[in-house]
């Protein structure tokens, strides 16, 4: 057959271009389609919108120009990581690195976005480890992720790879001398606790001449033990590419190719595309630290054990049998291709296959107060004990609370508990709801949480709030495990007359009534919001020793067989009734930076400015409060919700204000451990003239 030259060379351009393809496949890549705008003509001092953005060159780690960027204060991670969680457990691990569409996603927008449909992860008690993954030099894990991973106990750690011509370039640089070696070490060390995250995986997959390893494991040696100095519980791993031998080969297990980096940190991420026998080789290489080798899992499925996608578990089957580490790659190929019926629920059954096979690991509340309202961090609302302040699509991961188990006790499958993000909540985004039919004379349970909190000669105070419809009745059942592991059932409820007539799962050892407190109506629903509170006094509970270890609903209906219906807007348990003391208005000193006025004579006036809240910590300690609302007041129309911090500053971007308005107030809301709001008069704020 005659092909013309043309053809022959876009003949030979496709053939390279699959083989492009097809390197990429055996490393991680998933590519970037998305405007980045932290790109050229982006400049990092100017004051703008905040955004979350990686590092993609070694000059500006080396400067440490990052610091001086207008957006680093409000890049920092509010939420530390929980003492109990410094250390990893000895026992085979799950590392999950995220990998969706390159990163940098509608999580860089640090105030949060207006996709409800945003990409988020809220499975977090399935995890250990949790690693924010782009293709870009240095991944700096936007906030929101470390918020929400702290919040549940994860560590987090950021990436830094090379690869491809550009890397090997970047290598040379950084790999010099023994010095530059340890000083970009150190740099990366200060980005990771001066931002709040736990650490680093190493990415290189590249070629280096053999004169340069040696100064590679000084670098790996140097930013290890930096990490473990200024960051406990830091941890750094090696990914399986670049070989002691200075080439691009994946072992795809553990051997003496890779082992002499992972001698130097705290672990190994294998290549996904290892055989069967490759996990039991690589524990008889680690020796005692076989729980730190993770061996990958690519989700895509591309040349994974497995075949990933709805396989993923398979992988995982072996990993456990075998008693190793694991690390998920990419998860966001739910969200990518679109799985359906759509992203809420395959998101769930495809997370229900990994907790099946490997189990929760992870508990909570471990200590009081615990507070939860089930945001997942997106939503059609927002409210505010129980009063709606927005009413638009929205985004942020920041905004996570403790996301409940929703584990059904019974086998039957008519009922059903999920989060409900499209209603008006009662406190944050969402609420849990629990809809379907019940049979006369039957009660459905849901485990929200699994702890171990232990309560000591101290009364428990209980809030929730309930949306109820029709006959429904609700009951919180709180699990107490005695010294002797006997375990007693105390049931929190305003009605226990459905629960006395119906089976339960649980025998209530103690049943204590609830109280109605308030009753709010939403102003776009006529179904009301009631809040209630109990009482378990210290004698009651005989604290003698117990822990509190779970947290259950409990579902009945006060009439006959029928349609089951009921929201939990949020569940307090707390040791104190009064809840947290805010600081007066006084307390706090607000200012106002960078200041972007509207010229004199312009009929349509926006203002653009950076809010910032100190508080004299003498008295007061801010970590008592987990977040900020910001409203804004302007003379003659009203107050409205601008949104939330969850660090002491705010940026307010091209406000529009009334050409007849000539002051605005700004009003900073604190918001408690314990789910509490202070009262908006008393809150601290900021006047500005117009």
């Amino acid at each position: 057959m005659f092909i013309s030259c043309k053809s022959m060379a876009s003949l030979i351009k496709s053939i390279m271009n699959c083989f492009k393809s097809l390197i990429q496949c055996l490393t991680m890549s998933n590519s970037v389609t998305d405007p980045r705008p932290w790109e050229a003509p982006f400049d990092p001092i100017q004051p703008a919108t905040p955004i979350s953005y990686p590092i993609t060159n070694l000059e500006t780690l080396e400067s440490g120009s990052y610091f001086n960027s207008f957006h680093y204060p409000f890049n920092i991670a509010s939420v530390k990581l929980p003492s109990d969680s410094i250390d990893l457990p000895c026992r085979p691990r799950m590392l999950v690195c995220h990998d969706m569409k390159g990163g940098y996603t509608d999580d860089l927008w640090v105030q949060g976005g207006n996709n409800q449909d945003a990409y988020a992860i809220w499975h977090w008690q399935l995890m250990d480890v949790f690693v924010y993954f782009s293709h870009d030099l240095i991944a700096l894990p936007p906030p929101c992720w470390t918020n929400a991973a702290h919040t549940h106990g994860v560590k987090v750690l950021g990436t830094f790879i090379t690869e491809w011509e550009e890397g090997v370039k970047i290598c040379k640089t950084l790999l010099a001398t023994k010095e530059s070696a340890q000083m970009y070490a150190q740099k990366l060390a200060e980005l990771a606790e001066k931002l709040g995250f736990d650490g680093w995986l190493l990415n290189f997959e590249v070629k280096l001449d053999i004169d340069l390893i040696n100064n590679l494991k000084e670098f790996v040696n140097h930013l290890t033990k930096s990490m473990h100095s200024s960051v406990p519980g830091s941890l750094v791993l090696w990914y399986d590419g670049t070989t002691i031998e200075g080439k691009l080969d994946w072992q795809d297990q553990l051997n003496n190719k890779n082992k002499p980096f992972f001698d130097l940190c705290d672990g190994i991420f294998v290549n996904y595309t290892w055989k069967k026998e490759y996990p039991k080789k690589s524990i008889e290489v680690a020796g005692e630290r076989k729980y730190d080798v993770y061996m990958g899992i690519d989700v895509f499925g591309r040349n994974t054990y497995g075949g990933g996608q709805w396989n993923t578990n398979m992988a995982l089957d072996l990993l456990k049998k075998e008693s190793v580490s694991a690390a998920i790659f990419a998860p966001g190929w739910i969200y990518e291709t679109e799985q359906g019926p759509d992203f809420q629920t395959a998101q769930n059954r495809w997370w229900g296959l990994v907790e099946k096979s490997w189990g929760v690991l992870q508990s909570y509340p471990k200590q009081l107060p615990f507070y939860s309202n089930f945001d997942q961090g997106h939503g059609c609302h927002i409210s505010v004990e129980g009063s709606q302040v927005y009413n638009n699509p929205w985004n942020n991961i920041s905004a996570q609370g403790f996301q409940p188990l929703l584990i059904s006790l019974e086998d039957e499958n008519t009922m059903q508990a999920s989060i409900n993000f499209k209603d008006v909540p009662y406190n944050g985004g969402g609420s849990v709801m629990i809809k379907g039919n019940l049979e006369q004379g039957s009660s459905f349970s849901t485990q929200l949480f699994s702890g171990n909190v232990p309560l000591r000669d101290q009364s428990l105070f209980i809030s929730y709030s309930v949306k109820f419809e029709g006959e429904s009745a609700l009951g919180i059942c709180l699990e107490l495990l005695l010294p002797s592991k006997a375990a007693v059932h105390a049931l929190i409820t305003n009605d226990e007359f459905p629960f006395h007539a119906n089976r339960s799962k649980f025998v209530y050892d103690i049943i204590i009534k609830s109280e109605e407190i308030n009753a709010n109506a939403s102003s776009a629903t006529d179904v009301k919001w009631v809040l209630y509170a109990a009482t378990m006094n210290s004698d009651v509970i005989n604290s003698n020793g117990q822990t509190l270890t779970g947290i259950y609903l409990v579902s009945a209906l006060k009439d006959s067989s029928g349609m089951y219906s009921t929201s939990l807007g949020h569940l307090t348990v707390s040791t104190t009734k009064e809840g947290i003391q805010f600081p007066s208005a006084k307390d706090w000193k607000v200012e106002g930076q960078h200041l972007s006025c509207p010229l004199p004579h312009v009929e349509t006036k926006s203002v653009s400015l950076k809010i910032i809240w100190l508080l004299d910590e003498k008295e007061y300690r801010t970590s008592l409060f987990t977040k900020y609302n910001i409203y804004v007041e302007k003379l003659g129309f009203g107050m409205s919700y601008l949104g939330f911090a969850k660090v002491q500053a705010f940026y307010v971007s091209d406000l529009v204000v009334p050409s007849e308005v000539s002051m605005i107030k700004f009003v900073i809301q604190p918001c408690g451990n314990d789910g509490s709001c202070q009262e908006l008069n008393k809150c601290p704020t900021y006047v500005l003239n117009v």
